[in-house]
């Protein structure tokens, strides 16, 4: 540096991550966390003998993919680089890498194979260059997130919630039918409640309480305020204060689990309110992300856990809700149903757990629950599952599904929960009624709703007598597949079979022979029964989906 010149301020990783994100890498590894300093972004060229030249970079190793970037990674590392990006190739080179570099302590981004160099290299200077001029300013996500917070409280606790930040100021409030008393109506309007009784408030000690620490502190009504009952819970970033919620109560009672709701609530408002003073408007997408990259195994298990608090030994449990309307809507709505469950797993994981993380893929809601007890992480999972989906029936306008995955070891071993889960909820899809299961619950049905899945995928497999069956069902008007799919589900007991069907005996027997004549299939045979079973387990599936 020529004498004269000022240091550029060094930018927290996690800032560039956020600011360039999706779609253009994935974070693979992140050993010494998300808060170290980036000062510049360089490129270098496999031909090479060095890394970044300086601490602090972040490196783009262009012209090298995969195992062949290994050795550029450790030269970025030895020279300090804060952060290597590479294009890694096959699973195994980018399972390579990125043990090369947690060894290293370097930080590794996968670079997604259409992105160009030139390109990211645009956005990580301008992240790191916005970076600088915006951190010290008040951006965040939009406080619509906070009404929607509230909204989901107000709905958990039967109350009518406020959020306020430390000055008392309304940052968000909930939608009520209920009367409002004149504290909230003042407080939302902006003008202070009535001093005598905010005096009170004080010489009672609530505010000290409430900035105290998770305390949920429960206030008397005042008629002769016109002051209605309430509780309220501070939002704390570890001893800070960042505000309040505060719950009235309005024509109902508060619900029982208010309190435990509140707590949650309070964790999850701190997330954005931090995110508001310190993060940009993609920041809440950052530690979704990063659970995302867990649960498909590509980044390491230490780097999340040293973000979320977490302790990677412990362990952990992936469960997974899903949406299932009640009636057709369109789009809009479901994404709004969608919306308010996400927002109430959110609440309940936190309040169980502040390390807890939640993220949706697809059209599913993904929780993962680590720091589990020992001695009870499964039964900690379904209990919590439970509870959650207890508090949708009551709030969410669809019905709401959940496949809970087996708690595993560590929080390394989290994809093979995920991929359990998802497995079980698949069978639930298909097959079943229930509400919440277990693979222990629903194992038949797991097997068989994979076996179909093999099916579908391969039209090898397809038999083409049963074919011929639903052909001759659509041109005739009759109904011998639905009646042979009962028949082999009652294991030829023609009696129950027909009862399920309100046919007389007599009918479904001759509808079994005309089955046989028209396919050529000998229902005698057991294979034959199995398969024919199959087949047509797999028409139902085609049909409803």
């Amino acid at each position: 540096m020529r004498s004269g010149e000022v240091e550029p301020a060094w930018v927290p990783l996690r800032q560039v991550l956020i600011a360039v994100g999706e779609p253009l890498v994935d974070v693979l590894a992140a050993p010494r966390g998300f808060d170290v300093g980036v000062r510049d972004v360089v490129i270098v060229d496999p031909e090479e003998d060095s890394g970044s030249g300086r601490q602090g970079d972040f490196v783009l190793v262009i012209g090298a993919r995969g195992r062949a970037a290994m050795r550029l990674v450790r030269a970025a590392a030895r020279e300090g680089a804060a952060a290597v990006a590479v294009k890694v190739g096959s699973d195994q080179d980018a399972r390579a890498l990125r043990d090369t570099a947690i060894d290293c302590g370097v930080a590794l981004l996968g670079v997604r194979p259409q992105v160009r160099w030139e390109q990211l290299e645009s956005f990580a200077r301008s992240a790191v260059d916005n970076a600088r001029v915006t951190g010290e300013a008040d951006v965040g996500e939009a406080l619509g997130d906070l009404f929607s917070l509230a909204q989901t409280v107000a709905a958990m606790t039967d109350g009518i919630v406020s959020i306020e930040d430390t000055a008392n100021r309304v940052l968000a409030y909930s939608r009520s039918a209920d009367e409002v008393d004149e504290l909230r109506r003042l407080s939302i309007l902006g003008r202070q409640g009535p001093e005598t009784y905010l005096a009170m408030l004080r010489d009672w000690g609530v505010y000290q309480r409430l900035r105290a620490g998770e305390e949920v502190v429960r206030i008397d009504e005042r008629p002769d305020l016109g002051i209605r009952r309430r509780m309220a819970v501070g939002i704390h970033a570890g001893n800070q204060p960042l505000g309040t919620i505060w719950v009235q109560e309005g024509e109902r009672p508060l619900a029982e689990r208010s309190e435990r709701a509140l707590v949650g609530a309070a964790r999850v408002a701190a997330l954005h309110l931090i995110r508001q003073r310190a993060e940009s408007g993609a920041a809440p997408r950052f530690r979704e992300n990063l659970l995302t990259g867990l649960l498909d195994g590509r980044i390491d298990a230490r780097s999340v856990a040293d973000n979320i608090g977490a302790d990677e030994s412990r362990p952990a449990a992936v469960v997974v809700f899903t949406l299932r309307p009640v009636t057709a809507g369109d789009r809009s709505e479901l994404e709004l149903q969608r919306a308010e469950m996400t927002s109430l797993i959110s609440v309940h994981a936190s309040a169980y757990r502040r390390s807890a993380l939640v993220t949706t893929i697809g059209s599913r809601v993904y929780v993962l629950l680590p720091d589990l007890p020992e001695r009870s992480a499964a039964s900690a999972a379904l209990s919590l599952t439970r509870e959650i989906l207890a508090a949708a029936k009551g709030h969410v306008r669809a019905r709401v599904q959940a496949g809970v995955g087996s708690a595993v070891p560590t929080l390394e071993d989290v994809a093979e929960s995920r991929a359990e889960a998802d497995r079980i909820l698949d069978a639930m899809t298909h097959d079943l009624g229930v509400e919440v299961a277990t693979l222990a619950d629903v194992r038949a049905q797991v097997v068989v709703s994979e076996l179909l899945t093999m099916l579908q995928g391969n039209e090898r497999f397809r038999d083409s007598r049963l074919t011929a069956l639903h052909d001759h069902d659509a041109e005739h008007g009759t109904d011998l597949a639905p009646s042979l799919l009962s028949y082999l589900e009652a294991f030829g007991d023609v009696r129950a079979a027909s009862e399920r069907l309100h046919v007389h005996p007599n009918t479904l027997r001759h509808r079994i022979r005309r089955a046989a004549e028209i396919t050529g299939i000998d229902f005698d045979d057991p294979a034959e029964r199995l398969n024919a079973h199959l087949q047509l387990l797999l028409a139902r599936r085609t049909r409803r989906a």
